[in-house]
């Protein structure tokens, strides 16, 4: 017991300086600045910039999320083989017809990494889809969108921010309505 008194000192030296370190590297590593000269990059979320895309569309268009600020976005993850997306589509058809003229843009980015150009051509033409289908053969916007699981949907603004994220489905007109109706209210 005297032995382990007389090294207690030492102990509690070594203790305050792990918890001094530990201290610091959260602190350090929770700055965004810090995190961004790491070259980390965050994930998406409600309040931060939707991750920037650039897709080819089932007609071999183009379509880039920055081009499209001034008008609110819905950007569905989706694969044709998803039960849950293939529910949910009906309620993204019909919030695009109700609200497009109010500057709805839905877009629905076909994990095609995960699917096939001909599986996702054959769901839009099943379900009658008039939306921009867009195709992400190489996984770039499900990895730059952390997709987790299918389906998932990204609400984002005007300006290009994302409002509201659902992680799975289905979700309905409803919840659809919900989440935009507010966004198209506000002007540019």
């Amino acid at each position: 017991m005297a032995r382990w008194m007389a090294r207690r000192p030492h102990w509690l030296w070594m203790m305050a300086g792990v918890f001094l370190l530990g201290t610091g590297w959260i602190l350090w590593s929770a700055d965004p600045e810090q995190a961004a000269a790491a070259g980390t990059i965050a994930s998406p979320h409600p309040g931060f910039a939707a991750p920037e895309f650039d897709l080819e569309t089932l007609d071999g268009d183009r379509v880039r999320l920055s081009d499209l600020r001034g008008q609110v976005v819905v950007v569905n993850l989706w694969a044709s083989w998803c039960p849950p997306c293939r529910a949910e589509m009906p309620a993204l058809q019909q919030l695009y017809d109700a609200h497009r003229d109010e500057g709805l843009v839905v877009l629905a980015l076909n994990a095609t990494d995960q699917d096939s150009s001909a599986a996702a051509r054959a769901f839009v033409t099943d379900h009658g889809l008039t939306f921009p289908v867009l195709l992400d053969p190489a996984g770039e916007a499900s990895r730059a969108y952390a997709l987790r699981a299918m389906p998932s949907t990204f609400v984002v603004d005007r300006q290009g921010v994302i409002r509201e994220i659902v992680i799975g489905g289905p979700v309905s007109l409803a919840t659809l309505r919900s989440l935009v109706s507010p966004l198209l209210e506000q002007a540019d």
